[in-house]
């Protein structure tokens, strides 16, 4: 009964979210409905519950091995431990489709509350168009994903089972907060069409914008970090990223998010790339889509991938030609009316930010070529494979960013409308000497071998810190209490300052391990040592254990350094009872310096095993740098400004204070 309810709740809230919509448009285009205008809220609020409900009655199946559900069955175990029966609710397409409807609803919920300060009728048309996107949700959910299909009267007694590489934390975090990234820039997205309709942009919309915008980018960019993370566990590989076309989704819209929240701040202080912002604002979540579709529609073969059936991913693609062909045509026809008139130096900050932006284009448009290549020549020669892995996304992506670090260093000594030359060089040129003595003397402490690349970013990275550090300086220099100034600055400040910040300790990290790690696969009996850098792996044998739903081959590795026992570690290979599939289980002794990985592979007669070895030194860096990006996402969000109950005035050709 609960599931039948569950498959109710969705019906009840795809019904609201389609008055929701039509509501919006009546009571904007028809005056006599005006009266209604506060009904969009209500519906949103409704169609939240109404999900929520179906989501709970889901779960509930799945804690309850409910294996009459079909979905549930096929994903889910009696021996299954219960925190991965409540994580497994989204480890398959139908439920991680419901949890991508869930979210939807939720930031439209969070709208309807959270936006006291917009007028009445743009609230309006915002929450319709994020109604009409849920309309679109709901009904690809209820029509050709319905996770509440049952198997009666026939059906598993012990169901089939997660897939063993989802049984993991990970699949806990990574996928919610990946979602909350793609469909969280709905909101920009809405807002941008909001602003197309009504004709009209100004520097109050902008600064609408930038919270939800910077929410999104936030949460996406807390969610690539925990994908790349769980893969570099999981795997068993040790690698971080592989340019998967999956994880090549996920970061296109953030790398169109990432300009998008720049552009928004030169939009909002000086009303400049207005048809830019809405355009980005497009494309950022039409690029979300295009990860939807590439995840679900089965033409990629990836671990990342979630379903296999043309049919869904016709559905997605059709929703996503009128989703994107509808709001450029809309662009086309409001273009005129949102162009931007204020003017700006080649020397200022928005020129940084133009330059920035398109290097961030084009980065993504290379991204986007070479994922879609593969699929392209196979769809024109059929049979024929055409591969684009790692050495080609290298070669075109890391001069790309190489560059836009570059403006990265340059942009902190820039001001809004026009600086003088010397202002910029003579400050860059200091900083980056201070930067190329300080980093050699790290690799002169290291005692490590020079390598010019790896001392080239590491020279970067410092170069960005030195840049951010002599910005606050500056914005410091001239007031009395320097200290009180120091804490005085607005939030979104402090939040650039931690994401450039993050973005360099990325670097560092990512310079470290590609120049400086070792690994070696090697045949190991009892008593065999391998020695990486200067930490001594010996091979002490494999046991069996016996976990809640898998029997697995354990193996115990003692690591010494300078004749000190400094960890033990415990690799596995699981093989799992109900599905018969083996994973490998790696074991880790991380350090902020250094990891130190272990993977089990296949035994190779005479008590001897497949052994992967790695040493890995500040690979633990690039997620501290990508959750400090992060969360410079969420401090601009304590920014007093967003919080402004009346909303701004000002014209698109009136100057905002630099």
């Amino acid at each position: 009964m609960i599931v039948e309810l569950g498959h109710f709740s969705l019906i009840l809230a795809l019904t609201l979210v389609v008055a929701q919509a039509v509501l919006a448009y009546l009571t904007i285009s028809v005056p006599r409905y005006r009266q209604w205008m506060r009904l969009p809220e209500s519906l949103a609020a409704g169609s939240f519950l109404f999900v929520l409900l179906a989501f709970c009655a889901l779960t509930n199946a799945f804690l309850n091995d409910d294996f009459s559900v079909q979905y549930v069955a096929e994903h889910s175990n009696s021996r299954l431990p219960e925190v991965f029966k409540f994580s497994a609710v989204w480890g398959g397409h139908e439920g991680s489709f419901l949890l991508w409807t869930l979210v939807s609803a939720g930031w439209t919920l969070a709208v309807a509350v959270f936006s006291g300060q917009l007028t009445e009728d743009m609230k309006v048309r915002v929450l319709g168009v994020l109604g009409f996107l849920n309309a679109g949700f709901l009904i690809f959910l209820i029509f050709a994903s319905n996770p509440f299909e049952r198997m009666l009267p026939v059906y598993p007694e012990d169901g089939g089972d997660l897939n063993p590489l989802l049984q993991d934390f990970g699949l806990i975090v990574h996928p919610p907060m990946l979602y909350m990234g793609y469909v969280g820039f709905a909101v920009p997205f809405a807002f941008a069409i909001a602003t197309l309709w009504a004709g009209r942009l100004d520097a109050a919309w902008a600064r609408w914008s930038r919270p939800w915008t910077n929410a999104a980018w936030a949460f996406l960019t807390l969610g690539i970090t925990l994908g790349s993370y769980w893969a570099y566990y999981e795997l068993g590989w040790g690698g971080w990223w592989f340019w998967d076309a999956v994880e090549n989704a996920s970061f296109m819209p953030w790398l169109v998010g990432t300009a998008l929240i720049h552009s928004l701040a030169a939009t909002e202080k000086r009303g400049v790339f207005r048809s830019w912002t809405v355009l980005l604002a497009i494309f950022a979540f039409s690029f979300s889509l295009l990860g939807a579709f590439l995840v679900r529609s089965g033409v990629l073969t990836s671990v990342h991938t979630f379903a296999v059936d043309p049919e869904r991913g016709l559905f997605i693609l059709a929703f996503l030609v009128v989703v994107i062909g509808g709001s450029l045509a809309l662009y086309a026809m409001r273009a005129a009316d949102v162009r931007s008139t204020a003017q700006f130096s080649l020397s200022g900050r928005e020129a940084m930010l133009l330059a920035n932006n398109v290097i961030l284009v084009v980065t993504t448009a290379a991204v986007l070529a070479g994922t879609l290549a593969p699929l392209i020549y196979e769809s024109l020669f059929a049979g024929d494979k055409l591969s684009v892995g790692p050495p080609w996304f290298n070669t075109v992506f890391v001069p790309l960013v190489t560059l836009l670090f570059l403006f990265m260093v340059l942009s902190p000594y820039s001001r809004w409308r026009s600086t003088d030359a010397s202002r910029i060089v003579v400050p860059a040129i200091q900083s980056l000497c201070a930067a190329a003595v300080v980093s050699i003397l790290l690799f002169w402490l290291a005692s490590g071998s020079f390598e010019v690349v790896a001392w080239f970013y590491v020279t970067l990275a410092l170069w960005i810190v030195l840049a951010l550090i002599l910005d606050m300086y500056q914005n410091t220099r001239n007031k009395r209490q320097r200290l009180s100034a120091l804490f005085g600055q607005n939030w979104s400040y402090y939040g650039m300052w931690m994401g450039h910040s993050g973005m360099a300790v990325c670097i560092l990290g990512v310079a470290a391990t590609l120049y400086y790690s070792d690994e070696r696969d090697v045949r190991m009996q009892p008593d065999d040592i391998v020695v990486l850098s200067d930490y001594e792996f010996r091979f002490l044998g494999v046991d069996q254990v016996e976990g809640p739903n898998y029997l697995a081959d354990r193996g115990l590795i003692e690591v010494r350094q300078d004749d000190e026992l400094i960890a033990r570690m415990y690799p596995e290979k699981r093989r799992y009872l109900s599905s018969g599939n083996v994973m490998t289980e790696a074991a880790m002794k991380p350090r902020l310096f250094v990891d130190l990985y272990v993977a089990l592979g296949e035994p190779v007669g005479d008590d001897a095993w497949a052994v992967r070895v790695h040493y890995k030194p500040f690979v633990r860096w690039i997620w501290i740098g990508g959750a400090m990006i992060g969360l410079g996402g969420f401090i601009t969000l304590l920014d007093r400004r967003y919080r402004r109950r009346e909303p701004s005035r000002m014209s698109v050709t009136d100057e905002a204070p630099a």
